[in-house]
């Protein structure tokens, strides 16, 4: 019996993106999945019902007919990584059923619970090992690509002066100097994004590892004076240091941060709150008409000024926390994480029926309820001490 796999539209509030498009379809084709999608599902990301029609795909009247009938429910926002309007579709999800998408398992605790009370076999697509088999699955990668390149067209979009230099008949104009911190996929994004934009880039990262990265981009690596061993989980993500560590960045990051003209900070730990790496006091020392765009703003932000969702002006400095980035291009963002989700589902089928072997290390990474449990380590260690305060 075909495994049927259904789509509904994101309800999160300004959620544009859809978790498959019609495009990426094909690479189930020799699994024999039938398709199910709620009416309108991709139509905000620009992928209107008539284009998965035309793929074969079966379209919904509505959203509880897609919960019905489906093996599979993929999403990009699942009830943990929508806190708004997530809840309502717990009530739709049936006993042995399987769910993938995002959906924040580290700090959603009680929704990871909810779910395994539903009897429903979750995976959490944050989740996903950077391992080789795994690259071609990493959505979070995919994601903070799409948010390093928007943050640096905004950087360019608000501050007062252009990006590159200029020889004009009224004189040369001097290029701005950008800051990017943080030096994974989004940082990487952000710093080739601004030096294809004509500015002067530097990047700044705790691992020792990234410089080659930065430099190979064209930016400067900022080195500080600071001990940073041990900065990178087995992982690859980035590892929380100490507060002693914090306070000694900061105070050398001051010295270059007043040499900016705009700084893109990109740092945050999975699971946990973004280090504070910019204080009210280093942002004062930038000139006027600076700009910080702070895409780390969903974890608390890296500037102690950052207020999630908005923008403020402190000391002529403009400090913005942008949600969601990848939302506001949702064309390729969409395009991007299907073909993430869909490389997931086809190694999760085997023999035409969805297989969840724990003892594979990318489904036991990514696993977080089964059988009517919390099982995935990190998430059981969470949820046990939320539940010990």
């Amino acid at each position: 019996m075909a495994i049927t796999v259904g789509v509904v539209a994101e309800s999160a509030p300004d959620e544009r993106r859809v978790a498959m498009v019609p495009g990426a379809l094909r690479v189930l084709n020799k699994t024999g999945v039938e398709w199910l999608f709620e009416s309108g599902a991709g139509a905000a990301a620009g992928f209107p019902d008539s284009e998965y029609a035309a793929k074969g795909v079966r379209i919904a009247r509505g959203r509880a007919e897609v919960f019905a009938a489906a093996d599979v429910i993929l999403q990009v926002r699942g009830p943990g990584a929508n806190p708004e309007t997530g809840a309502s579709d717990l009530a739709l999800y049936r006993r042995g059923q399987t769910a993938i998408g995002f959906g924040e398992p580290l700090t959603s605790v009680e929704t990871a619970r909810a779910l395994a009370g539903r009897g429903v076999d979750f995976l959490a697509m944050e989740l996903m090992p950077r391992i080789t088999r795994a690259q071609s699955m990493d959505a979070l990668s995919s994601m903070a690509t799409v948010s390093g390149y928007k943050a640096a067209l905004i950087a360019a979009d608000r501050l007062p002066r252009m990006f590159p230099m200029l020889m004009t008949a009224a004189g040369t104009v001097a290029p701005a100097r950008v800051l990017v911190i943080g030096g994974g996929v989004a940082g990487l994004q952000a710093i080739a994004t601004a030096r294809r934009l004509g500015a002067v880039v530097s990047g700044y990262d705790i691992r020792a590892a990234v410089k080659e990265q930065v430099e190979s981009l064209g930016a400067r690596f900022v080195v500080l004076e600071i001990e940073a061993a041990g900065a990178e989980e087995k992982s690859g993500y980035a590892k929380a240091m100490g507060e002693e560590f914090y306070r000694r960045q900061r105070e050398l990051l001051g010295d270059v941060l007043a040499e900016q003209n705009a700084v893109i900070t990109t740092a945050a730990v999975p699971g946990r709150k973004a280090p504070v790496l910019i204080t009210r006091e280093m942002a004062a020392r930038m000139a006027p008409g600076s700009v910080i765009v702070d895409i780390a703003a969903e974890r608390g932000g890296n500037c102690e000024l950052t207020r999630p969702g908005q923008e403020i002006e402190a000391a002529g400095v403009l400090i913005l926390g942008p949600l969601n980035l990848p939302s506001t291009i949702p064309y390729h963002a969409s395009q991007m994480y299907s073909r993430n989700i869909a490389a997931f589902l086809k190694y999760l089928i085997k023999d035409g029926r969805l297989a969840l072997d724990r003892n594979d290390e990318i489904v036991r990474e990514t696993l977080v309820t089964q059988a009517g449990e919390v099982v995935h380590p990190r998430v059981r260690e969470a949820l046990e001490a939320a539940h010990a305060i």
